[in-house]
């Protein structure tokens, strides 16, 4: 993987790290949140690990099952991808 990637990659898990986080202090605070979906788009574009840290760490939308679901679905979406891409290359 180049360094734009990697940089790429930080960048966008840091910034879905700190949407859980200011999605959550909103929710206490009873402010407008941000749209769940944009949490998933950050998520499914490589935010992956920074969403699922802003989940445990901020104990957030751990309870909505369906969020859970959608989340998990793009984790298998992103192996999926990153198995077939692995695959076609080899």
């Amino acid at each position: 993987m180049n360094e734009f990637s990697t940089a790429f990659l930080a960048t966008l898990n840091i910034g879905s790290f700190i949407y859980f986080g200011v999605d959550k202090r909103k929710s206490k605070k009873n402010k407008q949140r941000i749209p769940e979906r944009s949490l998933l788009i950050m998520t499914l574009f490589g935010g992956t690990i920074g969403s699922v840290l802003g989940m445990l760490i901020f104990n957030h939308k751990i309870c909505k099952r369906n969020f859970v679901f959608k989340i998990l679905a793009i984790i298998v979406i992103q192996i999926l991808v990153i198995y077939l891409i692995y695959n076609y290359y080899k």
